[in-house]
């Protein structure tokens, strides 16, 4: 008879953990409290515009490509992207703007020509970034941190002997300080903590890994939006005989000894179910939420439970009627002044009257997204995690410092434009996706040794119990989250 697995939440961690146990022959079910997959990665309609709800930045296609190739299909049947020929557009009040081209000497010609700085600095940096990445790839984000046998191995001996290269005693900022004449390209860079919820002014200078996956390796765009993601691994999953079960909520882990014997589900006056026994457990919920709510009566690993959190973010999604063709698919706004931003969210735990804006628009690639000469919005400001914050009177304040930005740098008044609205703050990230203080990333990162302070893939108290997601090792965002759920079930 075959072993069963249960996975706690379909998240794209969790649609991928389910994907991988399937291909070793486990049977699986899925519990989503959510009436649909994707957890964060998912999506909406409204008034005529589609919008995906959540991250919005694809990189590492491998890493969805490798789910359908171990399951013996073509991963061409199932999803299609293409490469971007442009990562970013960036904008300052100013009105310096400069286009981030995904060919890399494109990208140093523009950085001379509009903010005089030296090509050969942009592409010493990118460099780096390279190397940091190979430094740190096959020690850090495939392998678990917490077994004895990633520390006594050749990649972790050549890590060893290349440690000072990763410069972790110095900050991201202090580091593209040293690199780049320029503040604007200094701020474009020290932007890349924020793709883990992190301070560019703590978080180590290790962190300028990230810029390697979009400018080294490449931005991508799925054909059907970032929705697409997560529909061909679901559709991939249940061909392999995964079942799915929303509006399902898991309230219970039930234990006996060193082992999880039982998964209780239900809602409401079904809460205390019959539990239903399974080999492997694997939760993609919120490391926090998973001992506060299904273990309770666990051993709670306090340290790591109580480590501070990253960032959260404040969506508006907007329908406008018109196109701007100066825009592209990915664009920012920046604050004029970045290290106030920064303290606004991480210390004064508030929103700063000029923040940094990152405007997505996929109606720029995937026409059908807004109708004839209208355009999707997806505005994302960076916000701190909840702490009980007036979020009421924070929203009404940032969306017109929103649209005073945006007007003043587009040269028009958008607030007329704005045709339909919905809105996602941290009260509703924590509520929709169990997401500790509503963080995006689980811990942060503003630490040099954040990195060993994310809980492992493993538990060290249930034998079969299994962790994967943001809030876990090797971290969030999509290519991490695709990898603990590798990390995890490798493990088994």
């Amino acid at each position: 008879m075959s072993k069963t697995a249960a996975i706690v939440g379909a998240g794209i961690a969790g649609i991928a953990a389910a994907i991988r146990l399937a291909v070793k022959g486990y049977r699986v079910d899925v519990f989503e409290a959510n009436a649909y997959p994707g957890g964060k990665l998912s999506g909406f309609s409204l008034d005529g515009f589609r919008f995906d709800a959540g991250p919005s930045l694809f990189t590492m296609p491998q890493l969805v490509e490798d789910l359908f190739r171990l399951a013996g299909r073509n991963p061409d049947d199932y999803f299609k992207y293409s490469r971007l020929d442009e990562t970013c557009r960036y904008f300052w009040d100013d009105h310096t703007h400069l286009t981030a081209w995904a060919d890399r000497d494109g990208f140093a010609r523009e950085v001379a020509t509009q903010l005089g700085e030296p090509a050969d600095h942009l592409l010493a940096h990118l460099a780096d970034s390279a190397a940091k990445y190979h430094l740190t790839e096959k020690l850090f984000l495939h392998r678990s941190l917490h077994k004895l046998s990633t520390w006594f191995n050749r990649d972790a001996l050549y890590g060893y002997l290349n440690l000072p290269k990763l410069e972790v005693f110095k900050t991201m900022n202090r580091a593209n300080e040293q690199r780049f004449q320029n503040p604007k390209l200094v701020q474009l860079f020290n932007r890349y903590a924020t793709y883990n919820g992190s301070d560019p002014y703590q978080t180590p200078a290790t962190m300028n890994i990230i810029p390697h996956l979009e400018y080294n390796i490449g931005a991508f765009f799925p054909k059907e939006g970032m929705i697409g993601i997560t529909n061909s691994l679901v559709r991939l999953a249940e061909e392999l005989g995964v079942r799915f079960h929303f509006n399902t909520r898991v309230t219970e882990l039930v234990t006996e000894g060193k082992r999880i014997v039982g998964v209780r589900t239900g809602n409401g006056d079904n809460a205390r179910s019959e539990p239903k026994p399974y080999d492997v457990v694997v939760s993609n919920m919120d490391v926090v939420s998973t001992f506060r709510r299904l273990l309770p009566n666990a051993r709670q690993p306090e340290r790591i439970l109580r480590q501070p959190k990253s960032s959260s973010g404040l969506i508006f999604y907007w329908g406008i009627r018109r196109e701007f063709p100066e825009l592209g698919l990915h664009n920012i706004f920046f604050s004029s002044d970045y290290r106030a931003e920064f303290d606004h969210i991480f210390n004064q735990k508030t929103l700063s009257d000029d923040p940094t804006v990152y405007l997505n628009i996929t109606s720029k690639h995937k026409p059908d997204d807004a109708p004839p000469g209208c355009e999707n919005w997806f505005i994302l400001i960076n916000a701190p995690n909840n702490t009980g914050q007036d979020w009421e009177a924070l929203i009404t304040r940032t969306r017109q410092n929103v649209i005073r930005k945006l007007s003043r740098n587009l040269g028009v008044d958008i607030a007329p434009l704005i045709a339909c609205e919905a809105l996602l703050d941290p009260i509703q990230i924590e509520n929709r996706t169990s997401s500790s203080q509503g963080a995006l990333y689980g811990n942060s990162s503003n630490n040099r040794f954040a990195a060993f302070l994310r809980h492992a893939n493993f538990s060290h108290q249930f034998r079969n119990l299994y962790f994967v997601g943001g809030s876990v090792h090797p971290g969030g965002g999509i290519p991490l989250c695709l990898l603990s759920a590798k990390i995890a079930t490798d493990l088994l």
